[in-house]
């Protein structure tokens, strides 16, 4: 199964059902210990090799694939800032907000996110540095994080001259100072 390498080794029930894989064999393989369930409907080959950012994987596929990662997390995963979350933030479209509950390391937020504001990093989809920068200023991120990151991107080219000014004048004036 090519999404399997794809995903470093993990897979959702969903995804082996798809490639023929009954709940039986897939059980069995389980006490077999050939996979390793790791979360709910969220599953391992036992002897793939470590990946990076395992951790946030398995969140994603727990969130049947839906989420993006955004705000502290996004900064991290694009290197923007010192920002290193405890708990991993996720957006998720609006109508999830009724289904089951994710793993207790990710924070939730509920917002449409673009493909125009989405980017992949390897298999994670993570928000784009323009979008990311807004959530956090929305969120009030702290002004020293969210200032690094501005510079940051603007210094790597992350961010287009139009968009970077846009942020400027869309940003509270508590950040304003901030990111000139």
């Amino acid at each position: 199964m090519e999404i399997i390498q794809e995903q470093h080794g993990f897979f959702t029930n969903r995804q082996a059902e798809e490639a023929g894989v009954s709940p039986a064999a897939l059980a069995y393989h389980v006490r077999t210990g050939r996979y390793r369930r790791l979360f709910r409907g969220v599953y391992r080959l036992a002897y793939f090799p470590a990946g990076e950012h395992e951790d946030l994987l398995v969140l994603w596929l727990a969130t049947d694939r839906e989420g993006v990662f955004s705000h502290e997390t996004a900064l991290a995963l694009h290197r923007l800032s010192d920002a290193l979350p405890a708990r991993a933030h996720v957006s998720l479209p609006p109508a999830w907000k009724r289904r089951h509950a994710l793993p207790d390391l990710a924070v939730r937020h509920y917002a449409l996110i673009g493909e125009g504001e989405r980017a992949w990093l390897g298999p994670l989809p993570v928000t784009s540095p323009a979008r990311t920068l807004r959530d956090c200023i929305a969120v009030h991120t702290s002004p020293e994080l969210v200032a690094q990151a501005f510079k940051q991107a603007v210094a790597r080219g992350l961010l287009a001259p139009q968009t970077a000014e846009q942020i400027r004048i869309d940003a509270p004036q508590l950040y304003r100072g901030a990111m000139q």
